[in-house]
């Protein structure tokens, strides 16, 4: 695939971790060019592996109430998306494992407060992704069992065999999510494409021989994958939607029968669907090709469209942030110090300024609005941005290592060091949130999601 570019910056030059652009580290050899939009995000990553279930950490980890957990630290797996519950920002993930995969439970995960989702190479929320999308998970232990949102099971419950063919690794303790993303997302900032080797077609369906490996080559037990497509998937070609059957009739791809592709760049979209067979025989863990990405504008127009869902979502909702400090004065003043969450497009950033208006609204773990019955800025504290500094250096994952201090003149119960709360500079329309995403008559249950909601199989 074709670098890109935009003015004079790309993915090499910087990631986000909510760093904005500020911070730069730079990828070994080579990555992809993309827009600004993707500039945000790029890179704190090290390589991944494709396997179907690889932890990066030596022993079980759960993080510190009040600190942003190490990416090395946590444990990596990835799955089919099989159920949602965006209100409460979680869900279950269908595990691979080393069995059969259409066995595998689903196994309920829920995102940390300052949890990264990416889609199509952008910021998202969960309501975005498709069920079925295979993705890739970095997760820890819970932070404090006794409120987790979903099952709590035993910390080395990932070497155990799931018994019935299901294998090792299916279902993880490590369940409280810090990065959430889709197949192009993860090949983005690891600086990797998908080569296709061979297709083959009957009736506008087949399957695809490809591995996921850097651009420019030079990878060590590169893993062949035998992935299947069918006349749904959509095939993206600079700014147009095309299908099998255009490939076809462009004579790029044969009508019946196999033809090489001598490793051909692209990105791939990933999914799940049964394959054919009796369960026992047929393709237990094989996957499915959504979307092909197959140059750079095309999954630059991708990645634009979603930031832009996720900009019109985030200035509705207000940007999620932890109080690290509150200054009391005289008569409900105070001064506080907060840190916003990562993971957003580097233009939400920009609106926090000194001297802007802003309010602060007390906010739950789900990043749930403390109350919104006559919307969010109801009950919020109101004042204005006092300074906003940018941290140098090595800032993890989920932190944007921007920080703000707000003087209000009527500081409310939700704002207390350690909080979780939603921030809107006043540029940001003020508008009503629907009723489930906002506690009212503060409700245990809407406070402290129990795991109930989640089958047990």
């Amino acid at each position: 695939m074709r670098g890109l570019t935009r003015g004079n910056r790309s993915v090499s030059e910087g990631f986000d971790a909510g760093l904005v652009g500020v911070a730069r580290l730079s990828l070994s050899r080579w990555v992809f060019r993309v827009p600004l939009t993707l500039v945000v995000y790029c890179l704190t990553f090290s390589l991944f592996l494709f396997g179907t279930s690889v932890s990066f950490a030596d022993e079980p980890f759960r993080p510190e109430s009040g600190q942003f957990p190490s990416l090395e630290k946590s444990h990596s797996y990835r799955g089919e998306l099989v159920f949602v519950d965006h209100a409460n920002r979680r869900g279950s993930v269908r595990v691979a494992g080393t069995g059969k995969f259409y066995r595998n439970d689903p196994q309920p995960f829920a995102m940390l407060p300052y949890g990264v989702i990416r889609y199509h190479g952008a910021p998202a929320d969960l309501r975005d992704i498709p069920l079925g999308t295979v993705m890739h998970v970095r997760a820890f232990l819970p932070p404090d069992p006794k409120l987790s949102a979903v099952p709590v099971l035993p910390v080395d419950n990932k070497a155990k065999d799931a018994g019935h063919y299901r294998g090792t690794g299916t279902a993880p303790a490590e369940n409280h999510v810090l990065l959430l993303e889709d197949e192009p997302s993860h090949c983005l900032h690891t600086g990797k494409v998908w080569k296709l080797k061979e297709v083959e077609l009957k009736n506008n369906a087949g399957k695809i021989i490809a591995s996921r490996e850097s651009k420019d080559g030079g990878d060590d037990n590169v893993t062949q994958e035998e992935l299947s497509f069918d006349a749904a998937t959509r095939l993206w070609r600079g700014r147009e939607r095309i299908g099998v059957a255009d490939l076809i009739a462009e004579e790029a791809w044969p009508a019946s029968g196999k033809k090489q592709l001598d490793g051909q760049a692209v990105l791939l979209g990933i999914t799940w669907k049964p394959a054919a067979g009796d369960g026992l025989s047929g393709a237990f863990t094989q996957f499915h090709i959504s979307d092909i990405w197959l140059d750079d504008e095309a999954i630059q127009q991708a990645a634009h469209f979603q930031t832009e869902t996720h900009k019109s979502f985030i200035r509705s909702r207000w940007m999620p942030a932890r109080i690290d400090a509150v200054e009391y004065g005289k008569f409900g003043r105070a001064t506080v110090t907060a840190t916003l969450f990562g993971g957003m497009d580097s233009s939400l950033y920009n609106d926090f300024r000194e001297g802007v208006g802003a309010q602060i609204n007390g906010a739950e773990n789900t990043l749930k609005h403390a109350a919104g019955h006559y919307g969010p800025s109801h009950m919020a504290s109101t004042g204005k941005i006092l300074d906003v500094t940018q941290a140098t250096g090595e800032i993890p994952l989920g932190n944007s290592g921007i920080r703000i201090r707000f003087e209000t003149d009527l500081i409310i119960e939700g704002i207390r060091p350690g909080r979780v709360v939603r921030v809107r500079p006043e540029s940001w329309p003020k508008m009503q949130i629907p009723r489930e995403e906002y506690l009212f008559n503060n409700s245990p249950e809407d406070r402290f999601p129990t795991p109930e909601i989640f089958p047990k199989y």
